[in-house]
């Protein structure tokens, strides 16, 4: 499937995080981004929009964080700092993979081997300090 492509300024990220919400068909979303090219910033937006009242913040030292919304949970990753697969097996990445929660991953080229058939991708590229670029790729 072609991407969807989005170009926003920050200070409408709500809007284009619900909008990017109403287009998911997967409760796995890998958020992929150059450091610093907002993905934490985008989840904390999908969080607002799924009616969480937690605020996201980077898992890269806790590897993840769980939220909640709603009648469901999050659980927000960051593998940046995993050297290998075995540390995802050892704190137990299988079970959340295969929870029917909702799962934001960032870093995800690190567990490739270990991602279900079925997830939906959200590059953000940065364009300048207030302007991001979205592509978003549904799996059919």
């Amino acid at each position: 499937m072609k991407p969807i492509e989005f170009t926003y300024h920050l200070d409408d990220i709500d809007t284009i995080a619900a909008t990017v919400l109403q287009q998911l068909n997967a409760k796995i979303i890998l958020v992929n981004g150059d450091m610093g090219a907002g993905k934490t910033t985008f989840i904390n937006a999908l969080l607002k929009a799924m009616q969480s009242e937690d605020v996201a913040t980077s898992p890269t030292f806790s590897i993840v964080n769980e939220y909640n919304i709603p009648n469901d949970k999050v659980y927000h990753f960051d593998f940046y700092r995993i050297e290998s697969i075995d540390e995802a097996y050892n704190f137990g990445v299988e079970d959340y993979l295969y929870s029917n929660h909702w799962l934001f991953i960032e870093w995800s080229q690190r567990i490739k081997e270990l991602l279900p058939e079925k997830f939906n991708t959200i590059t953000i590229t940065n364009i300048d300090n207030t302007k991001r670029d979205i592509s978003l790729n549904i799996l059919s």
